[in-house]
């Protein structure tokens, strides 16, 4: 009951929404770049929200079964298609033993996301199987995933019924994410620890100019492209506690968008952080991709973040209903 890798991508792994509780041990959370399609991925094949997932990267890995399962796509674009069958995203699909998976173009967005009914059979580490590649642990062995890997899968259900009763490969519901990923629109920012550190006109520009993505961006870090912003005064910092979506000064005037990745401390100044509400939008944009911010108050992005989450709960409980009946037509 597994998975094989017959093509390594650039560089995939398997998150779930992260390792908490250790940072004052120097361990971050890591997880998945985009919480948000993640979540959604799992929703749609009947899984808690925190199962473990394959993140892809373009270009991404080609994968195998060798059992039948129910899987879902989510997050990013990648043109995915089996047997030359194209696979949508956002809909839960059958998978037959022996079909496999390719993802062929880019179409949009940076990270997809791959979720299997039951999830993946993987051993936690500190309570989460999110892969840390910074100390080797967690995930499938501690790091990305490469050719020949066999990746063990919990649910034992066969699907082979179901399959030979079904005209389509995909199941006959899906859901709109279109609402959550706020294209065009500047990404809303909370004033950070050292926000008034800050020159006026170093806030204006970090306001009112657009940035870009560097291409020597990662899952720690975005590194931001744009104009360089200057404190009133030099600034020496002992490290304090950082967390993904802060926004950190560095020396030379430009920008580190701290990912999912990111260390657990930081000697640079927190001028601003990212709200939850659109850090799927930031995992969703690539290298390269021009980005604006927008300050807005604390009570805004909770009321962001609490809209966000009652959309998904109400997506969770609606494919729960949506597969039980699908499942009690064949008597799984």
């Amino acid at each position: 009951m597994s998975i094989e890798i017959l093509k390594a991508g650039i560089a995939d792994s398997i998150h779930d929404t992260g390792r908490y509780g250790y940072q004052f041990q120097g361990i971050n959370p890591a997880g998945v770049m985009d919480p948000l399609a993640a979540m959604v991925a799992n929703f749609l094949v009947g899984n808690p929200a925190g199962e473990a997932v394959i993140e892809f990267h373009f270009p991404a890995a080609v994968l195998q079964f060798d059992k039948t399962m129910i899987g879902a796509l989510s997050g990013a674009d990648f043109s995915a298609s089996i047997h030359g069958i194209d696979i949508p995203l956002n809909t839960p699909f059958l998978i037959a033993k022996g079909d496999i998976l390719q993802f062929t173009h880019l179409q949009n967005g940076a990270c997809c996301y791959l979720a299997l009914r039951g999830g993946l059979a993987i051993e936690p580490w500190l309570n989460s199987k999110s892969t840390n590649a910074a100390a080797a642990m967690g995930g499938w062995c501690g790091r990305f995933l490469k050719k020949g890997d066999v990746l063990p899968v919990q649910d034992t259900t066969d699907y082979a019924e179901a399959i030979s009763h079904s005209k389509e490969k995909t199941l006959p519901w899906k859901l709109y994410l279109k609402d959550f990923y706020r294209t065009n629109q500047p990404v809303r920012l909370l004033s950070g620890h050292e926000w008034e550190l800050l020159t006026e006109e170093s806030k204006l520009k970090l306001l009112k100019s657009a940035f870009t993505i560097s291409a020597q961006s990662n899952r720690m870090a975005y590194r931001l492209q744009g104009g360089r912003l200057q404190t009133i005064n030099p600034v020496s910092m002992l490290s304090s506690a950082v967390t993904k979506g802060t926004l950190q000064l560095l020396p030379n005037g430009q920008l580190a968008l701290l990912m999912a990745d990111h260390q657990t401390t930081g000697g640079y100044p927190r001028i601003a952080h990212v709200i939850s509400a659109d850090v799927p939008v930031l995992a969703q944009s690539g290298p390269l991709s021009s980005i604006h911010f927008t300050l807005v108050s604390q009570q805004t992005a909770t009321q962001a973040f609490k809209k966000q989450q009652d959309a998904l709960y109400s997506m969770q409980k609606g494919c729960d209903l949506q597969l039980n009946r699908w499942l009690i037509n064949f008597s799984l």
